[in-house]
């Protein structure tokens, strides 16, 4: 890893990236994203202060444990003045996205445990694929097959405006 000497205030995109391991396409994202800031030179390079380098490091640490990059924004922007998070920062966050990611865990546990069930027939069954269906959300909806049209027992006429005889 490439020492940035200390006197040094300032990074290039290029050392920034070195630094963090982040490809430089990577932190035009997260610049692009909101989460880190760069100055333009007069030659209109970027330039990132020290403290983008735990920025850096804070969202990809983030992301490797799942948390979407809108959250991490918000996370970011509720720090006082923008400042660089730290490690009492860290706890306390990783602690408020535990519940989401134990949620996200459960499901995907669920998921897996059924996933022998379902042999890729196209079916979808809202009533039995836990795939096209998780918990059956949308039997709580509606009854029968999302793919069929609802049928309005009034007028003779479905949903989308055409009538059962095709007239």
């Amino acid at each position: 890893m490439p020492q940035i000497p200390q006197t040094l205030q300032e990074l290039t995109v290029g050392q920034l990236s070195a630094r963090s391991g982040a490809a430089v396409s990577a932190l035009h994202f997260y610049e692009a994203k909101g989460l880190i800031k760069s100055r333009r030179t007069s030659g209109n390079q970027r330039r990132y202060t020290r403290d983008a380098l735990r920025r850096v490091a804070f969202v990809r640490a983030a992301q490797r444990v799942g948390i979407p990059l809108a959250t991490v924004r918000e996370a970011l922007a509720e720090l006082p003045d923008e400042r660089t998070p730290n490690r009492d920062d860290w706890a306390r966050l990783s602690a408020a996205w535990r519940f989401e990611l134990d949620e996200r865990i459960a499901q995907l546990a669920r998921l897996r445990d059924h996933l022998t069930d379902c042999i890729g027939c196209g079916c979808l069954s809202l009533e039995t694929c836990v795939l096209s269906n998780p918990d059956d959300v949308s039997g709580q909806r509606i009854s029968g097959s999302r793919l069929m049209p609802e049928h309005r027992a009034d007028d003779g006429e479905r949903k989308d405006g055409n009538r059962k005889d095709g007239a």
